[in-house]
């Protein structure tokens, strides 16, 4: 599903009206309706609805919405808080159909909060739209504080009046809202932080924006849906073995960390690769063999430290390249110098040789490469990476405020300079892919916030691209059935206490979801 910007939305509006002819007033009963099914829906039982309205087009919304469910037999009180004489457009339009049918309107926009607030059952938010701009100020913000103060449930039309539809931070006041009914594609904003918290229970609604009006603006950020993915899953023809379904090589472990290297191998598995390999230490070969039966070994020589040596570069290539193993780098690896330079020798042998492996780096694989940039552009098309915004940081010799302060223009700028694909782990989980595409993940839970977590995801990312997948459709995949087995887990144990092996024992069940 394609993911707009306001003056995405406002082209893809304007072209509508004026390219195809659908008029302007049709589009705002249309949405008026699409969010009044969304109130009956998951407010039956509220009798009494008081609608904030704004000036503009979401405020003629709020009148569209305000007349429809008076017609259903609600009581609807009508609170405008911008003067009568500035609605214009289609907004005035329907504020004087309301007039007409003796709707109860009142203006709002001192500080005298209105006696009819305390009864309402729903506080209905259509105060302003995408086209917000500036800081919420005046009696507006005292409006809006209000209605933040009152335990009453909102519902916000299109997005939390107040809330920066690109970036998703408040501009000042914002509504925080229990519910957001967005109209046609979902913006930005809404689908960051802390544009998500405000926005609460997302839902989209059609309202009949014409497909080729959309592809024309070339919207290149996206969010993954189940409809989408779930045609991505590789296939499990009956005549098959485990050589169909390929072969993942993972470097990992080191002393203290065997658990990072135990749950990558194991989630390469879990989502369905036929055979993986664990390069480890050779001290750890008696413990990951005994821990992981269904995970074969390759012991390696190691530093005094215990972790992998640079010693070990040529058996690691000569095995990948001799199985076509997916080759997974770091998880738990450490950073002894030793086996830093290993993986700066992996990324540069596989690149000088043209050996063509297919590279997944996490964790002290990335820390390695942020301490020679010029690794980095020995990377090629294949490769993805996976930091989390402290690994980011280090990449990009970049503070973490910034990098997080638009996480979509971070993994897009990234990925397309590197011509790699970009993983940037967070809340939420966004992928650059080369071509400057963005896909913002839609699971997962804050119960994931924990160690382990992204070991798992290597794994999965892994063991899709073994199973012949590319790496972008791979990452993106990966990242939603990550999030969709840390969902189930949640479900079952809580958010609280829940660890990255959960969430592994999980996998298998999320992707049988997906196939439903």
């Amino acid at each position: 599903m394609k993911v707009v910007t306001a003056a995405e939305m406002r082209q893809i509006d304007q072209d509508t009206i004026e390219g195809i002819g659908i008029p302007g007033i049709v589009l705002m009963e249309t949405a008026g309706s699409a969010i009044v099914r969304a109130i009956e829906q998951h407010y039956p039982t509220c009798q009494r609805i008081g609608i904030f309205v704004g000036k503009g087009n979401n405020g003629g919304d709020g009148l569209v919405i305000a007349r429809q469910l008076a017609h259903a037999g609600r009581e609807v009180h009508l609170f405008l808080v911008s003067p009568v004489e500035s609605f214009t457009g289609e907004a005035e339009i329907n504020l004087q159909i309301a007039r007409r049918l003796g709707l109860q309107i009142e203006f709002y926009g001192t500080e005298t909060v209105p006696t009819t607030l305390a009864s309402c059952e729903l506080f209905v938010d259509a105060i302003f739209g995408t086209g917000l701009r500036d800081t919420v100020r005046g009696s507006i913000a005292t409006v809006i504080k209000t209605l933040n103060n009152f335990s009453t449930p909102i519902l916000s039309v299109d997005l939390p009046s107040g809330l920066d539809a690109n970036t998703g931070h408040p501009l000042s006041t914002c509504v925080r809202a229990d519910r957001t009914v967005t109209i046609g594609l979902p913006k930005r904003g809404l689908l960051v932080h802390p544009g998500a918290e405000f926005a609460g229970k997302l839902e989209i609604v059609d309202i009949g924006f014409p497909e080729q009006v959309i592809d024309a603006q070339g919207i290149k950020v996206n969010w993954t849906t189940t409809a989408e993915v779930s045609q991505w899953l590789p296939p499990r023809p009956p005549a098959s073995h485990k050589g169909t379904y390929g072969r993942v090589l993972v470097v990992a472990g080191s002393t203290g960390m065997t658990g990072a290297a135990a749950l990558a191998s194991e989630a390469a598995l879990r989502t369905g690769a036929g055979l993986v390999t664990l390069a480890i230490p050779k001290h750890l070969n008696p413990i990951l063999e005994g821990l992981l039966p269904e995970v074969m070994t390759l012991p390696l020589p190691e530093t005094d430290a215990g972790s992998l040596s640079v010693s070990a570069t040529s058996a690691i290539l000569e095995f990948s390249e001799k199985t076509k193993s997916v080759l997974a780098i770091g998880p738990g690896l450490s950073q002894h110098p030793d086996t830093v330079a290993l993986v700066h020798q992996l990324v540069r042998e596989n690149s000088e040789q043209g050996l063509g492996l297919r590279l997944v780096i996490d964790a002290d694989g990335l820390n390695a490469i942020a301490q020679a940039s010029e690794i980095v552009s020995l990377l090629d098309r294949e490769a993805i990476l996976t930091p989390h915004p402290g690994e980011m940081s280090r990449l990009t010799s970049t503070s973490v405020r910034n990098l997080e302060a638009d996480r979509i223009r971070t993994a897009q700028q990234f990925a397309s300079e590197h011509n790699l694909t970009l993983v940037f782990k967070g809340a939420p989980t966004v992928t650059g892919l080369p071509n400057g595409d963005v896909w913002i993940n839609s699971t997962g839970n804050s119960g994931m916030a924990t160690g382990g977590m992204g070991d798992v995801l290597t794994g999965i990312i892994a063991g899709l691209m073994a199973q012949g997948l590319s790496s972008e459709t791979a990452a993106i995949l990966g990242i939603y059935i990550h999030g969709l087995a840390g969902d189930i887990a949640a479900e079952a144990l809580g958010m609280h206490g829940l660890v990255a092996s959960d969430v592994l024992k999980a996998v298998p069940k999320a992707i049988s979801s997906l196939k439903k």
